[in-house]
């Protein structure tokens, strides 16, 4: 029996999981787990709601992402109210979408400014106390308010379209209950020097620079942390095109092959399955053409950039053709790399803002459509963190029968086991002692794929940061905890 090290919870994430890495007598790595043990089972508490509240109801599921789950929802419930997918009138659809790329601009920064620059400009292995935003702060002011000011941006779009920053209400069953102000819409398009969506897309230009320059000098790390082949999947535009909002379902395999050829996502659950394991409460998704053992996917920003075709605005196509020339063309498989994807999407979202904030069809009057009542609807979009599924069936009081939800982080359950696995064997190999700088780099691994745990398994509460490990005869020998 050999040694055993665990990290509980992992940081700079959004909720919590716990981290295992079993050695044998020798020291190597036999095996590395994240794990999620906390569970509130949503899916059964929506169970008997009225129909017409789920769009509001499923935003509880997180703090983090709640548009993504509002939007979800509602075209979920689109399809119930007889709808469809692409049957909203174009001021409720071009409002949703404004709402949506304005989550997916103040997610990315969020992340990646908050979450991830701290591993990035001062190293995986910095000490504790300079591995957060408040060190970035200090050190890098001018970087700082740049990722405070864009989220803010974000989360302002956010408000006027949903009428909240967080757990809005503003996408109804068949469309929206508002349009865009004019005084908003001037606010955004000009504003304050600092504070509009042409300032919002310089800087997500010179981010991307910057993201590009740390490459250049790391390759080696940024190359071969976390790297190994995988599909991919996500939604892709009926013409190849990147839409995060809505479209059909592609995958891809390491190679670049389909293996998921642009299928209507309604149709869902003729391609994947769900296995469970013992050791978490997070699903492990896969597709069934394939089966479970070499099935499984990778989604979010890195993924998307390999099945799409191309990104329909033109500085960010710009940046798509670098990054896609950096793998001759191929999939990219290199888990950091996700950084550099991220910031091309965050430039797509601002200039989809900057178009759509231009397009006077936001203050039209026309809001809300409707259709034949139906008993089921499936509604997906692409979230920050990756491919976001909700179905759901009703029964004749209008109630909900039976919810099911796939988010992002259920979809990258095994990519980010494998991801912890391939760095667990890179550092932790042989180790006698636990220090900060090894166990963040298994977290570091972890962040590249921004999980959101609450969402992927409505958990509750928080635990403090304890690491142990224990001898071959399970006894425990040294402990840290904060």
């Amino acid at each position: 029996m050999g040694q055993k090290i665990v990290i509980d919870p992992v940081t700079r994430v959004e909720g919590h999981g716990r981290v295992t890495i079993h050695l044998d007598d020798a020291g190597n790595v036999e095996d590395a787990r994240l794990h999620i043990v906390e569970f509130r089972g949503f899916e059964r508490m929506i169970q008997g709601r009225p129909y017409l509240e789920v769009p509001v109801i499923v935003q509880r599921l997180c703090g983090i992402c709640p548009v993504s789950h509002h939007l979800a929802g509602a075209k979920a419930i689109d399809c119930v109210v007889g709808v469809g997918p692409e049957g909203l009138t174009p001021t409720g659809e071009k409002m949703r979408r404004l709402m949506h790329y304005g989550q997916m601009f103040q997610s990315h920064a969020l992340h990646f400014f908050h979450l991830a620059s701290p591993d990035l400009l001062f190293g995986a292995g910095a000490s504790v106390e300079k591995r957060n935003v408040v060190a970035v702060a200090r050190e890098y002011p001018e970087l700082a308010i740049q990722g405070i000011t864009m989220r803010k941006f974000g989360q302002e779009i956010i408000l006027a379209t949903a009428g909240k920053k967080i757990h809005g209400i503003s996408a109804v069953p068949g469309g929206i209950h508002k349009n865009l102000s004019i005084a908003d819409r001037d606010r955004f398009l000009v504003g304050e020097k600092d504070f509009n969506i042409n300032k919002m897309v310089d800087w997500s230009v010179a981010i991307i620079d910057f993201i590009k320059n740390y490459h250049k000098k790391n390759s080696g790390l940024m190359d071969s942390f976390a790297a190994f082949p995988s599909n991919h999947l996500s939604l892709v535009n009926k013409d190849g095109g990147m839409d995060l909002y809505h479209g059909v379902l592609r995958a891809v395999d390491a190679e670049g092959r389909k293996i998921l050829n642009d299928v209507d996502y309604r149709e869902y659950v003729k391609h994947i399955q769900e296995e469970t394991k013992s050791w978490s409460y997070m699903k492990f998704p896969f597709l069934n053409s394939i089966g479970k053992e070499n099935g499984w996917y990778r989604v979010g920003p890195l993924a998307r950039l390999n099945t799409v075709d191309f990104i329909p605005t033109p500085l960010a196509q710009k940046e798509f053709e670098e990054f896609r020339a950096y793998t001759k063309g191929k999939p990219n498989n290199m888990s950091l790399h996700t950084h550099w994807a991220r910031l091309i999407e965050l430039l797509h979202s601002a200039e989809k803002m900057k178009e759509l904030l231009n397009d006077p069809d936001l203050q039209g009057n026309d809001l809300i459509a409707k259709g034949a009542r139906q008993r089921e609807g499936v509604g997906v979009v692409e979230a920050p963190r990756g491919t976001l599924f909700h179905h759901y069936e009703v029964n004749d009081d209008d109630s909900v029968a039976r919810c099911n939800l796939i988010v992002s982080t259920t979809n990258n359950n095994e990519a980010m086991n494998r991801a912890v696995g391939h760095v667990a064997k890179a550092f932790l190999t042989g180790v006698k002692e636990i220090t900060d700088g090894l166990l963040n780099h298994l977290e570091v691994a972890i962040r590249a794929y921004d999980p959101c745990l609450s969402c992927a398994t409505h958990a509750l509460g928080e635990i403090p940061l304890r690491v142990s490990i224990y001898d071959s005869n399970g006894m425990l020998v040294d402990e840290k905890a904060t």
